[in-house]
C-alpha cells in the first residue's frame, strides 16, 4: 500500500511529494493537488507544442492528452525537441510520445492522432483545460465558447517567425490565492507619534487574500469594435501585434496554412494585401502595422518558442492550480525588441 502524506480525496504519495518537493514549496500544498487531479488536452505538436507539454509534464499534471494528426517532416521537427531525428514520416504526436512520457513517469501522457475538427463536443469535456495551437480561428472561437459552457480552461498560442502570442479565458469567475505581505496595525498609544500609528508591511509574514476575476471570450477580444470611442481611446496602448495576429489569422484561414520561406516572395505580398483588408475593415489605417513585418513572421523559431511556451505553460499551471494572479486576456511576444506585452480587453 502507497504511504500518503495526507489523508484526503486528491492523494499525494511519499513519492510525489519528493518528485514536486520544489514546487510544493513554492506555491502549496494544495495548488500541487489541485494541478495533480487535472486532465489537460494539448492540440498542436510544433515547436511550440512541444515547450508546453514538457512544461506541463514537469508541473504534475495528472494526465496530459496530446493531439495533432499530422506527419512529421524535416522542417516541422526543426523546433521541436521530443521528435526523434528519424521519425520523419510518422504522426507528430505519437512521434513526441516517448520523450514526452519520459520528463515524467508520473504523469498520464497519450497521443491521439485524429484532426482537432473530426472532434465531438463531447470529447472536450473530458478535460480541465484545453490548449491550442496552429488553429483556424473558427475552431478556436468554436471550442472555447463550447469549454465555457462547462467551465473549461481555454488557451490559445502560436508562433510566427520572431513573434508570438498567447491568450487566455478562464470563464466569468475564475478564483484563485494570491500571497501578499502581511499588514501590521499601527499604535493605539496616545503617546505615540503620527507614524507609529499608520499600518506598517511586515516583510518576514505573509497572508493568503482569496481573489476573483472575470475574462472576455476570444470572440469578444478578437471582434472589438474599433469605432467605438471607448475602443479609439484605447488604440495607443494596444500592441501593433494584435493587429498582427488578426492579418496572420486571416491568412490561415484563406490559405489553409501559415506563410511559408519557400514562397516568401508571393506570401509577403499576400500578407500585405490581407494587412491591407483587414485593417480597412476595422475602420484603421494599414499604417498602424508598417510594411516590414512581413519580414519577421515566417516559420517557427525554437527561442521565441521557448519563451511563448514558458509563459503558456505557467499560466497554465496557474490557472488549474488557482494560485497566482493570471493574465488578462493576451500576452503578446515580439523577439526584435526582446520583450512582452500583456493587454487586457476586458471581462465577459
Amino acid at each position: 500500500m502507497i504511504d500518503t502524506i495526507e489523508k484526503e480525496e486528491n492523494l499525494i504519495s511519499e513519492e510525489e511529494a519528493a518528485q514536486y518537493d520544489r514546487q510544493i514549496r513554492l506555491w502549496g500544498l494544495d495548488a500541487q493537488k489541485r494541478l495533480r487531479g487535472s486532465r489537460v488536452l494539448l492540440v498542436g505538436l510544433r515547436g511550440l507544442g512541444a515547450e508546453v507539454a514538457k512544461n506541463l509534464i514537469l508541473a504534475g499534471v495528472k494526465g496530459l492528452t496530446l493531439l495533432d494528426h499530422e506527419q512529421v517532416t524535416e522542417k516541422s521537427r526543426r523546433a521541436q525537441f521530443l521528435i526523434p531525428v528519424d521519425a520523419d514520416g510518422q504522426n507528430q504526436a505519437q512521434a513526441s510520445l516517448e520523450r514526452a512520457q519520459l520528463l515524467n513517469p508520473m504523469v498520464e501522457v497519450k497521443a491521439d492522432i485524429d484532426a482537432v475538427e473530426s472532434k465531438l463536443d463531447d470529447f472536450f469535456f473530458q478535460f480541465d483545460a484545453v490548449c491550442l495551437t496552429r488553429c483556424s480561428k473558427d475552431l478556436m472561437v468554436r471550442v472555447d465558447q463550447l469549454c465555457a459552457s462547462r467551465n473549461i480552461k481555454v488557451f490559445c498560442g502560436d508562433v510566427y517567425g520572431y513573434h508570438g502570442y498567447m491568450f487566455s479565458d478562464l470563464g466569468q469567475e475564475h478564483h484563485y490565492v494570491e500571497e501578499k505581505p502581511k499588514v501590521v496595525k499601527g499604535s493605539n498609544e496616545a503617546n505615540d507619534g503620527p507614524e507609529a500609528k499608520k499600518p506598517k508591511v511586515d516583510p518576514n509574514e505573509t497572508t493568503m487574500v482569496k481573489k476573483t476575476v472575470s475574462f472576455c471570450s476570444l470572440k469578444a477580444a478578437l471582434e472589438v469594435d474599433w469605432t467605438n470611442e471607448k475602443a479609439k481611446n484605447s488604440l495607443k496602448r494596444i500592441p501593433v501585434d494584435y493587429f498582427l495576429l488578426q492579418v496572420l489569422l486571416k491568412f490561415r484561414t484563406d490559405k489553409g496554412r501559415d506563410p511559408q520561406p519557400d514562397s516568401f516572395a508571393e506570401d509577403s505580398q499576400l500578407l500585405l494585401q490581407i494587412r491591407d483588408d483587414v485593417l480597412e475593415t476595422m475602420g484603421l489605417s494599414s499604417e498602424l502595422l508598417p510594411n516590414t513585418f512581413v519580414s519577421y513572421c515566417f516559420s517557427e523559431m525554437a527561442p521565441v518558442c521557448a519563451v511563448v511556451g514558458g509563459v503558456l505553460g505557467q499560466e497554465i499551471v496557474k490557472a488549474l492550480s488557482q494560485r497566482d494572479a493570471p493574465h488578462r486576456n493576451f500576452f503578446f511576444f515580439d523577439g526584435l525588441k526582446g520583450s512582452g506585452v500583456v493587454d487586457y480587453f476586458g471581462s465577459k
